[in-house]
């Protein structure tokens, strides 16, 4: 851990990322509350903000990926905080006028600049951050994320009741120059060596034909695919957990969050501790493993338990075993992917993640309709014991930089 913590590159981006966090969490709670105050609650512009937000994904996920790839990470970084705060002004202005309906527009931006900024970051970590050292950086990025769900709330919801929606976007100006200013301390990042020029959808294939080559990502695909649609399934009905099997308030659901929230930052943290002495090394499947299994076996308990503490403390166990499997996956993706298809992978994976969760979110309310809450639990858990059997694979699969798997050949 003390060889990340004096990894300049590490360091640098770390700090970019908290001051984007901040950024970000600022941006979400003051424009839900804004938007919930200036149509009376109405859920149909609460959705469309969530729209916003995710339909982005989808569109230029794929378009950033490949764009990453042939772009300097450093440059695309800073220009990415750049273009952030530029779209803040023209929508500081529009709210300050009366037209609240921009900050729809804030969301969508935000969303478009990191469909190209997170995939360089990565490409950053895997330049210059040892394998060895990889889970461990991923270990902490996922410590930090978890902090964040736990506070970030707080944080934005103190901004906008004490200063209000023009300070709280004011903020965001401030906070995306300082993170620009600080990836300007990034080594220099040369240009990407291409041979030859082709065009945006034939990079696009050649990602896909880069990922079917290899088994180790397709199982992954899998993997993601069941995870996601299992979490989907779950997280709206998580208020119905609380109101009808354990008969509490609805207000009751924000400390199972918090619960959940102080899971995964312990995780992380047994994560970092665990990868820095090498223990994870070789044991990444057997953890996946296990960690889908009993996630399976918490999220069914969780369906059919009546008592708060016990449904406390499987919330708080899957926190631990989502932070776990999240770094173990992170890391295996950065490590057996050439530099080269990192942008293009990253832009592959994040749609689907996101679509299964959002078919999963789709289904949720009619299939409790038609069933029972305990039986949406029962088959979210089921996916996930799926899920365990997909790992066997993974154990099985060459990684993507091995000597197997290299000599497979594109299609």
């Amino acid at each position: 851990m003390k060889e990340l913590l004096r990894n300049r590159v590490f360091v640098i981006v770390m700090t970019s990322d908290l001051l984007q966090q901040v950024g970000i969490w600022i941006r979400n709670m003051a424009l839900l509350y804004y938007v919930v105050a200036q149509t009376n609650g109405d859920p149909i512009a609460v959705s469309l903000l969530t729209l916003a937000e995710y339909a982005p994904i989808f569109i230029f996920s794929l378009i950033g990926g490949v764009l990453a790839d042939r772009w300097r990470p450093k440059r695309t970084m800073i220009t990415g905080d750049i273009l952030s705060l530029l779209s803040i002004l023209p929508i500081l202005w529009a709210v300050q006028a009366g037209y609240w309906q921009a900050v729809f527009a804030a969301t969508a931006v935000s969303a478009i600049v990191s469909q190209f900024s997170q995939p360089s970051s990565m490409k950053m970590f895997k330049r210059y951050v040892p394998e060895e050292q990889v889970a461990g950086a991923m270990a902490i990025s996922q410590t930090m994320m978890s902090l964040f769900i736990i506070g970030g709330p707080v944080l934005g919801t103190f901004f906008y009741s004490q200063y209000g929606i023009s300070f709280s976007l004011g903020s965001l100006v401030v906070l995306f120059s300082l993170s620009a200013l600080c990836l300007t301390m990034l080594p220099k990042s040369e240009p990407v060596e291409r041979t030859e020029h082709t065009g945006l959808y034939q990079e696009w294939k050649s990602g896909l034909a880069y990922v079917r080559s290899h088994r180790q990502l397709m199982v992954l695909f899998s993997l993601f695919a069941l995870i996601a649609l299992s979490v989907g399934l779950i997280q709206p009905l998580e208020i119905f957990l609380v109101t009808e099997r354990l008969q509490l308030p609805e207000e009751s659901l924000q400390w199972f969050t918090a619960v959940s929230g102080i899971g995964m930052l312990m995780g992380g943290i047994l994560a970092g501790i665990w990868s820095s002495g090498g223990k994870l090394k070789g044991k990444e499947g057997m953890i996946l493993l296990l960690g889908t299994l009993v996630f399976g076996i918490a999220t069914m308990i969780e369906g059919f338990s009546l008592w708060p503490l016990l449904t406390g403390s499987m919330r708080w166990l899957t926190g631990v075993l989502l932070a776990f499997m999240q770094t173990i996956l992170a890391t295996i993706m950065l490590t057996s992917i050439q530099e080269s298809y990192i942008g293009r992978i990253n832009g592959l994976f994040t749609p689907i993640f996101t679509g299964f969760i959002l078919i999963g979110t789709a289904l949720s309310g009619v299939y409790m309709q038609a069933t029972s809450l305990t039986v949406v639990f029962l088959t979210a858990g089921l996916l996930l014991m799926a899920a365990s059997l997909v790992t066997l694979k993974l154990r099985e699969a060459p990684s993507a930089g091995s000597p197997a798997a290299t000599s497979l050949k594109a299609e």
